[in-house]
C-alpha cells in the first residue's frame, strides 16, 4: 500500500467518523499544514454527504432530546463524591452520543458500506458485478468486521476493523435465510488473522446470499459445540457497493 492509499483512507475515516477522539484531533492539526490530507478529507466529505440524500429520515420520540438533556444536567448538578466518581465516564458518553444523534445517523450507515469498498480489496478484480459489502457493528459502536463477497465468484474477505483476537474465544460466521431452515448455518470459524478461506460460500447460490442475513458471534475455541450460535453475535446484510443499487437497498 502507497503513502497515498494510507492518507485516502485516512481520510475517509475522518469523515465517516470511525477514528477515537485523540485521533481526530491530530487529523485536524495535521490537515491545516497538510494540503494533501485536507484536500482528500473535502474529497470525501464531497462524495459521502449525497448519499443520505436517499435515506428516509427517521425522528425520535419528541421529548427523546430534551430528556436526555435533563438527565445530563441532572448529573452535572450532582456533588462530586467517591460515589460520582464512577460516573464521570458515562457523562463524557452520554454527551459524545448526545453530539453523534444530531449527526445524520442514515449518512453515516450508508458511508459505512462505501468505506467498506474502500478498506477491503477486492476479491476478484475485473469482474462484471461490483463486490457486495456487509458491516458488523453493534449500536452505535465503530465497525468490528466487514465483510465482501464477489458474487460472481462466490468468493469473500472478513476483514476485522475494530475486533482483536479473544483469549480462549473464537469468532465464528453464520448465515441465515428461510431457503436453508430455521437456523443459522455455520460459514466457518475464524483464524488467529480473524479470516476465512476465500472459498468458504462456494456452495451458495448468489441470489441467497444477496438476501440472507450473516452472524459473527463469539464461541469457545473450535467453534460452537451445539452447532448454532451460543455467544453474542452482530449482524449485517450484504449491499452492493454500487451507489445506485445501494440506495435501492437502503
Amino acid at each position: 500500500m502507497t503513502d497515498h492509499d494510507d492518507i485516502d483512507m485516512l481520510a475517509a475515516e475522518f469523515v465517516l467518523g470511525t477514528l477515537g477522539a485523540d485521533e481526530r484531533a491530530e487529523i485536524q492539526r495535521r490537515r491545516r499544514a497538510d494540503p494533501e490530507l485536507d484536500g482528500r478529507i473535502l474529497e470525501w466529505e464531497t462524495r459521502l454527504a449525497p448519499l443520505g440524500d436517499d435515506i428516509a429520515a427517521v425522528a425520535p420520540g419528541p421529548d427523546l432530546l430534551a430528556r436526555i438533556e435533563r438527565r445530563i444536567e441532572a448529573l452535572d448538578a450532582t456533588p462530586v463524591t467517591g460515589e460520582r466518581e464512577g460516573k464521570v465516564s458515562q457523562l463524557d458518553a452520554m454527551r459524545r452520543r448526545l453530539r453523534f444523534w444530531r449527526w445524520s445517523t442514515g449518512l453515516a450507515s450508508a458511508a459505512a458500506l462505501v468505506l467498506a469498498a474502500v478498506l477491503i480489496v477486492p476479491v476478484e478484480p475485473g469482474t462484471s458485478e461490483s463486490p457486495f459489502v456487509a458491516v458488523f457493528q453493534q449500536d452505535d459502536q465503530q465497525p468490528a468486521f466487514m465483510l465482501s463477497v464477489d458474487l460472481d465468484s462466490r468468493r469473500l474477505n472478513v476483514r476485522p476493523v475494530t475486533a482483536e483476537p479473544l483469549p480462549d474465544r473464537a469468532y465464528q460466521l453464520w448465515i441465515k435465510d428461510a431457503s436453508l431452515g430455521p437456523n443459522p448455518r455455520s460459514v466457518g470459524v475464524l483464524n488467529d488473522r480473524l479470516s476465512l478461506p476465500a472459498d468458504a460460500l462456494s456452495d451458495f447460490d448468489p441470489e441467497l446470499l444477496k438476501r440472507a442475513t450473516f452472524g459473527i458471534s463469539i464461541e469457545p475455541p473450535g467453534g460452537s459445540p451445539t452447532g448454532q450460535p451460543t455467544g453474542p453475535a452482530i449482524h449485517g446484510y450484504l449491499y452492493p457497493t454500487d451507489q445506485d443499487a445501494s440506495a435501492q437497498r437502503l
